[in-house]
């Protein structure tokens, strides 16, 4: 009987990290999941994973915050022993013109979409590769690929997470561990909720496929690249309807 393998899903609390977990869970993994702020959330995702019959380490924390980070490898290392798939999911978005936006609010999106995808994989690289194994799935937009009005520093800190994919896979190939992006286009998730009817409904028409997409074909396609598939890497996978 193969080993029990281990996911960390960062931002797990709801949305697209939420149905990565719960995918992952019942797959038979032993699941970690992180958010920021909504300890309560994040319990009641714990407890979904939970009746799956599968160990579920949830942990508060800023994983654009180094110490933070490495407390959370630390109780992985102690718990699990090694990690096999990371899941980079943890965003933040920010809507308005860059002229208005302070410095502290581009800090802030900075450290939470960017940062936190650099933390989490410089801690998870080296047990990966004692083990001669790993995927690094990294939660991007199509923003990232063809940028947004009014969404310039979230557009960045996508664009970034595109070009660290691509570079870490080459980096990682030579030790069997492989590097890969979902740019997704609108699911419907809470982040997606600040539309108004008439928005929603100008967006969907944009869409060749008349629909948002759904957090569970996210983490469908984040299964699959968790799963399979030792030669892909270094791509920029889009999930968007056509839309882009």
């Amino acid at each position: 009987m193969m080993a029990q393998k281990t996911v960390l899903i960062t931002g797990a609390s709801r949305g697209i990290g939420k149905a990565i977990a719960v995918k992952f869970a019942k797959k038979n993994y032993n699941v970690v999941i992180n958010c920021i702020q909504n300890e309560e959330r994040l319990l009641q995702t714990k407890r979904e994973i939970e009746s799956y019959q599968v160990s579920c380490l949830a942990q508060m924390g800023d994983m654009g915050n180094m110490e933070q980070c490495q407390l959370l490898f630390d109780k992985i290392r102690k718990q699990f022993g090694t990690l096999d798939v990371l899941v980079n999911n943890a965003g933040i978005s920010y809507i308005g013109q860059l002229q208005d936006m302070t410095s502290s609010d581009w800090d802030r999106i900075i450290r939470t979409n960017l940062t936190s995808v650099f933390n989490c994989s410089k801690l998870a690289i080296p047990g990966m590769v004692a083990q001669k194994y790993g995927k690094i799935i990294n939660i991007s937009s199509v923003w990232g690929v063809v940028g947004a009005s009014c969404e310039v520093a979230y557009s960045a800190t996508k664009g970034g997470i595109n070009a660290f994919t691509k570079a870490l896979a080459k980096e990682l190939a030579p030790s069997n561990i492989q590097v890969n992006a979902v740019a997704c286009g609108a699911i419907d998730t809470e982040m997606n909720q600040f539309l108004e009817e008439d928005e929603l409904i100008a967006l969907v028409d944009e869409i060749p496929a008349g629909r948002l997409g759904s957090a569970e074909e996210v983490a469908d396609l984040v299964y699959h690249l968790g799963y399979k598939n030792s030669y892909l890497t270094g791509q920029i996978i889009g999930l968007d309807g056509g839309w882009i």
